[in-house]
């Protein structure tokens, strides 16, 4: 085989690698044929758009959420909301939950090398937001899922949550920007062209 041959299909098989996906992993939610949603794989890849943090040591020792909020999105719908400012069909947003670790102060904070803070411990627990119009029109075309508030492993598919225990709560307060806390992810308040 000559040189020129060889570097021939040296160059299509590397075409062909670089124009095949890496993954051939399904994007968007995932349901069983009874409507359950599948626990989403790989979504520490996608886009992370903040953790939020309302620990209890600020809220009288009761915080409703005192978890950090690890916020992921895949990233054809973060980019489609930031052209659009709405989420699209399918669009899948997981939030991982991670325990405050305990800390010293009577605030519950902790010192640490870059100072005094509060920092994520151990995982605790799942949630998932799916947009379908079709199957969540009740809810503003959101579903809302938990995995489990504990640590892992979590459920590997889940029946919708009952509207009082998420929807309620966006429909009442965020309906107006597609039923997500924009304001508390600096990413998802910044436009593009």
């Amino acid at each position: 085989m000559s040189f020129r041959l060889k570097l021939i299909i040296g160059a299509l098989l590397l075409t062909a690698v670089v124009a095949s996906p890496q993954s051939d992993e399904k994007k968007g939610p995932v349901f069983t044929k009874d409507g359950q949603l599948v626990l989403p794989t790989g979504y520490r890849s996608w886009v992370f758009i903040g953790g939020p943090i309302t620990p209890n040591a600020l809220n009288d020792g009761h915080a409703p959420f005192p978890e950090f909020h690890s916020v992921y999105i895949e990233k054809e719908n973060f980019r489609y909301y930031q052209k659009n400012g709405k989420f699209p069909e399918g669009t899948v947003m997981v939030k991982e939950l991670a325990l405050v670790q305990g800390g010293g102060h009577t605030d519950g904070s902790i010192d640490s090398a870059s100072g005094r803070g509060y920092f994520p411990g151990s995982l605790s627990g799942i949630d998932v937001m799916v947009k379908d119009s079709k199957r969540f029109a009740g809810t503003n075309d959101w579903g809302f899922f938990t995995f489990g508030h504990h640590a892992p492993p979590y459920e590997a598919v889940v029946n919708e949550s009952p509207s009082k225990e998420c929807a309620s709560c966006h429909i009442a307060f965020v309906a107006k920007t597609d039923m997500v806390w924009v304001q508390y992810y600096p990413l998802l308040k910044t436009k593009i062209d």
